[in-house]
């Protein structure tokens, strides 16, 4: 069985169910992906970008808590966190996401491919 999200330090219910609503179902996958990419997934899925939250996984994978981070490791993960944001773009709440899906499977608005 696989081990629960929360069973990384620093994961709580809130952020295990978001990590859920992005795909990442447990602990291994987290882990095997890594904090960047985990939260990338999680910005991709309408997470609204949240600097604490983003070191909170960092100091989590390493066994660490998350008050843990000071002085030149949290300027280099703001630069880290920095550009994840820029990587993932607008970010958009999972609802207007589902809307876009919707007006798109019914030809209101352009496909991503640029079909009509």
């Amino acid at each position: 069985m696989a081990e629960p999200l929360s069973a990384i330090r620093n994961i709580g219910p809130a952020l295990e169910d978001a990590f859920q609503r992005a795909g990442i179902k447990d602990a291994e996958t987290l882990r095997d992906l890594g904090a960047d990419a985990g939260y990338l997934e999680l910005l991709k899925s309408g997470v609204r970008p949240h600097f604490i939250g983003y070191y909170v996984i960092v100091m989590g994978l390493q066994g660490r808590p998350w008050n843990d981070c000071q002085g030149q490791e949290k300027r280099d993960l703001r630069a880290r966190f920095d550009a994840l944001k820029a990587q993932a773009g607008p970010v958009r709440s999972a609802q207007e996401n589902e809307i876009e899906k919707l007006l798109d499977q019914i030809g209101v608005i352009e496909r991503k491919n640029g079909r009509k």
